[in-house]
């Protein structure tokens, strides 16, 4: 995959680096497979604004993703990869032996017309298939991973993100987190070999304001030019610096722990992640 650095034609083009989306192969999403998606606008049941920030956007579909990969021991060929835009990762179309269709989150590298596989026993160790972490040699390089057995795929799902196994002791093993996280993980949960796709998402830069409305991000307002009454870190003659940073509720920002100490998962925790 690559990015590309669109000529200034206009002043939205000027700064905009796309994907150029080769790996993409189709235009259409399966129609079996899509979902409506209701937009809140950040509303309540009661029509109140709880959330600030959000409203339009573009009409979406929800595209279902198999993320429990829970049809095991049947062979499935990989029909297309897909642009999905609920999600930064891409996906890709599988379709079973037995006629049955489901989307999973595409791994990087994986092709049209590849063979994949889930299962307990006999997977081989080969990009997109998804096996038990206890199944999975050391080092390698894993995403789509559960947190409980059964529960489906929950950390490093976003495009270009991995984790990496890097022990097994007893019932458990132990993880290397995106985020620099080291935790002991179950045994038993799925994995899916490989990194996600769609790496150069970091690389690409919106050009324009125009394009977070599309995604349904309103403008937001900073904070240091709030008064004080709407905000901690408001007020001041001038343009005054805002103070220590804060959330609006009075939570410290940059660095704070706001994880509970008395967490019971966080005796599985063996290294926090980097600040």
């Amino acid at each position: 995959m690559s990015v590309r650095k669109l000529k200034p034609n206009t002043p939205g083009q000027r700064f905009k680096v796309v994907n150029n989306n080769d790996i993409i192969t189709a235009d259409k999403p399966e129609k079996s497979l899509l979902t409506p998606l209701k937009k809140s606008g950040g509303r309540n049941n009661q029509g109140k604004m709880t959330m600030r920030y959000i409203g339009g956007g573009h009409k979406r579909r929800y595209r279902l993703i198999d993320f429990k990969r829970d049809k095991q021991g049947v062979e499935a060929t990989v029909e297309s990869i897909q642009y999905d835009p609920n999600r930064t990762a891409f996906i890709a179309l599988l379709k079973y032996t037995d006629g049955e269709k489901r989307y999973i989150i595409a791994p990087s590298g994986i092709k049209v017309g590849q063979s994949v596989l889930s299962g307990k026993d006999n997977v081989p160790t080969e990009i997109g298939n998804a096996m038990p972490l206890s199944k999975i040699p050391f080092g390698t390089i894993i995403s789509c991973v559960e947190l409980r057995p059964g529960q489906g795929a929950i950390m490093a799902r976003s495009a270009g993100t991995f984790a990496q196994l890097m022990a097994k002791e007893g019932k458990y093993v132990t993880i290397k987190l995106p985020s620099g996280e080291t935790r002991l993980i179950l045994a038993d949960c799925l994995a899916t070999i490989g990194a996600v796709s769609n790496s150069d998402h970091q690389l690409c830069i919106s050009g324009k304001a125009g394009r977070s409305r599309w995604l349904g991000r309103r403008p937001r307002t900073r904070p240091v030019v709030m008064n004080p009454v709407d905000h901690p870190m408001g007020g001041g003659e001038g343009r005054a610096s805002g103070g220590h940073p804060r959330s609006r509720n009075g939570i410290p920002a940059k660095g704070f722990r706001t994880r509970s100490k008395t967490k019971s998962s966080s005796k599985h925790i063996l290294e926090r992640k980097k600040k």
